[in-house]
């Protein structure tokens, strides 16, 4: 599985959203350089809330660029960086991954999938009735998260838009994403 960067976020302060970027500096073991969810430790205010000394398992958030058109369709409009991610992707089955695959991004970025992400009440504040749509049922009523991938940092490196990204899946059983 490829697939490529279409845009790269980040943000030093607390906001729904990110800001595009030229580039970002992954840090290994820390996240997005200069970005407010960066760190060894939870950032997310409502797991910080919980115990600050839980790891962070949502360092660098990924977000497929092909949801934007499927929100499109029903009327929202969403561009990269809007939901908070840090890293927009193209033609890649970010959904579909296991956890534990590593992610190749760049000439030297490695992030590990860590799980789906949760999407709080905020990002109805961004567009009302959007998170019915990132996260609903499945016909057997799983509960299904559409909205991106959280990881963490285990090789750093710069990665900007164009970059290639290649999964190396992990061996052994494969475990499902769950959320994070």
């Amino acid at each position: 599985m490829n697939g490529r960067v279409t845009a790269v976020s980040s943000n030093g302060e607390y906001s729904f959203t990110k800001p595009n970027r030229d580039s970002i500096r992954l840090l290994a073991g820390l996240g997005v350089e200069g970005d407010v969810h960066a760190g060894v430790t939870v950032k997310h205010r409502s797991r910080v809330a919980q115990d600050p000394t839980q790891p962070n398992l949502r360092q660098v958030h990924l977000m497929h660029e092909e949801l934007f058109a499927e929100l499109g369709e029903e009327g929202f409009k969403v561009a990269p960086g809007d939901l908070g991610e840090n890293i927009t992707t193209q033609g890649i089955d970010l959904l579909g991954l296991p956890t534990g695959t590593l992610l190749r991004i760049g000439d030297t970025a490695v992030v590990e999938v860590t799980g789906l992400r949760n999407p709080c009440l905020q990002i109805d504040t961004f567009q009302d009735g959007l998170l019915k749509r990132v996260v609903g049922r499945d016909e057997a009523g799983n509960v299904v998260r559409k909205a991106g991938i959280m990881s963490v940092v285990r090789e750093g490196g710069v990665v900007r838009p164009g970059d290639a990204i290649e999964a190396e899946l992990p061996t052994g059983p494969h475990r499902p994403l769950a959320r994070v």
